[in-house]
């Protein structure tokens, strides 16, 4: 695993450092001497072939892997001064525990990409206020880099080899890898791309405080949930679609049923009546009627399995082939669908449904009633993410067999704000249920002013299990709950105020 950066003696801990154009990586120094004991210690955890004892919980094997080495130094005491010993220390957790080389940005939780594209080019990692970024970090030689994405794919449960060179896992702590072995399919060596998910997903609120969204779009959001109104969300590669997603679907009250399918787990709930579904696949042996003969479960398996389960709202992960079909009919049907999918424009999602592999009529793209289209842009010289437009399609136009549809929210880039156009059927048939527009023009207000005062409030203080407890408050008393978040925002932390109940 061996790979260079610059380093020079620090605390015990390693650091990573941002700027403009580069990603500085931090670590204490080993000497000769340090160096030998790391090694030691190597041999003497592993005698008999058999590392520590693995644990769910890192920080559960770290307190054991340090246990272990106390017992050793306790026979066999090192000529290391306490300094050392912790930079001893250091190094073997973050071999055999941690992620080696790659740990320091592996734990920073503004590094949402790491990228190895080969042998002697430096690692890039994408940071969320940076952007891409050169690290001062390369595997220099082409063997270590083969035993490093190898052991990655030991680290994730899965085998790579020159037969089967291309790989995709989940790492242990929910990280998404995807990784080349050798030179089979790639011209520079191996490569590894690792996606890295908040260990708190983003609420609806972290999306306001981050300017993707308004608190009028997500209020927007929050209603079309509670309507049972499907949508997806649409735009480029790293965008934001499946964070914000993951967001939306925070708005579903907590005791509906909600069925999930994607191909590599990324969405996380804290709903407990909550079904994730991950695809598999092939394994080589068979698996019964319904499925292959090697084994795999893909997409469409796993949305035949999840709607025999009456999901009352069914979230799909990145839809891409036959399975297309099924979530459009069960949108036909009126069953809740919210998925993800790559089109920068609604346009262009009509054009990859109509065309191979996915090929559905038109008549059936019809049956989405929602879309929103979000961008990854460039405010104030920083790289950010934005919902570009929240457009309703109302059907197709008879003559000419175009989709009719409807700007209800759009940002201007040029202010970095957004403009409620004031249309949405969503709105009016709201307003034709319940004595016109004037009580449904209130209830998006005072839920738009809910969702404003809970952001104004630090991360911390209302994470998503807060945030449905507010929720379910808001459905038995909308004008006390936002009277309450009011008084929290304002600082009144009073015991018999600013909770909600």
């Amino acid at each position: 695993m061996a790979a260079t950066a610059s380093a020079r003696p620090l605390p015990v801990l390693g650091r990573g450092t941002p700027s403009r154009d580069r990603y500085t990586i931090e670590e204490p120094f080993l000497g000769p001497r340090e160096h030998a004991e790391v090694e030691r210690l190597k041999q003497h955890l592993f005698e008999g072939g058999r590392p520590p004892p693995p644990s769910g919980d890192p920080a559960a094997t770290r307190a054991l892997l340090l246990d272990r080495v106390e017992q050793i130094w306790e026979t066999s005491p090192p000529p290391l001064d306490e300094l050392a010993r912790s930079r001893v220390v250091y190094h073997l957790t973050r071999e055999l525990v941690g992620f080696g080389p790659i740990d320091v940005p592996m734990a920073d939780p503004e590094v949402e990409d790491i990228s190895c594209d080969g042998v002697d080019v430096p690692i890039y990692v994408h940071h969320r206020r940076f952007g891409s970024l050169r690290t001062d970090l390369r595997f220099r030689r082409e063997e270590d880099l083969d035993r490093y994405v190898t052991w990655l794919a030991q680290r994730a449960g899965a085998h790579l080899s020159l037969a089967r060179p291309l790989l995709e896992a989940t790492l242990p702590g929910g990280a998404r890898l995807q990784a080349s072995l050798g030179r089979q399919v790639t011209t520079r060596g191996s490569t590894f791309t690792i996606r890295r998910f908040s260990d708190r997903p983003l609420s609806p609120l972290d999306l306001i405080r981050r300017g993707t969204a308004s608190p009028q779009i997500m209020a927007f959001l929050w209603m079309a949930i509670e309507a049972g109104e499907s949508f997806m969300v649409c735009g480029g590669t790293a965008s934001g679609k499946t964070t914000t997603l993951n967001a939306a679907l925070q708005f579903v009250p907590s005791e509906r049923k909600v069925v999930s399918i994607e191909d590599t787990r990324e969405l996380n709930l804290p709903h407990e009546n909550w079904v994730p579904l991950v695809t598999r696949s092939g394994t080589g042996a068979g698996a019964g009627r319904d499925l292959p003969s090697d084994g795999s479960i893909d997409m469409f398996d796993l949305l035949a399995a999840a709607l025999r389960q009456r999901p009352q709202y069914l979230a799909v992960g990145e839809v891409r082939g036959r399975e297309a079909y099924t979530v459009f009919q069960a949108m036909a049907t009126g069953k809740t669908c919210l998925a993800t999918f790559h089109a920068e424009s609604v346009a262009a999602l009509v054009h990859r449904m109509e065309s191979p592999p996915i090929e559905l009529p038109r008549a059936l793209i019809a049956a989405l009633p929602l879309v929103l289209l979000q961008r990854q842009v460039v405010v104030a010289d920083a790289p950010a993410r934005r919902i570009q437009s929240v457009t309703e399609i109302a059907g197709r136009d008879p003559e000419t067999d175009e989709l009719v549809t409807s700007a209800v929210f759009e940002w201007d880039p040029a202010e970095d704000r957004f403009a409620f156009t004031g249309q949405s059927r969503l709105l009016r048939r709201r307003s034709e249920e319940g004595g016109g527009p004037a009580p449904v023009d209130r209830e998006l207000d005072r839920r738009s002013e809910l969702l404003g005062h809970l952001a104004a409030l630090p991360p911390e203080a209302v994470g998503p299990v807060e945030l449905s407890r507010w929720l379910a408050a808001y459905a038995r008393e909308p004008d006390g709950t936002v009277a309450a978040a009011r008084s929290v925002a304002e600082g009144d932390r009073s015991p018999e105020r600013g909770r909600p109940t």
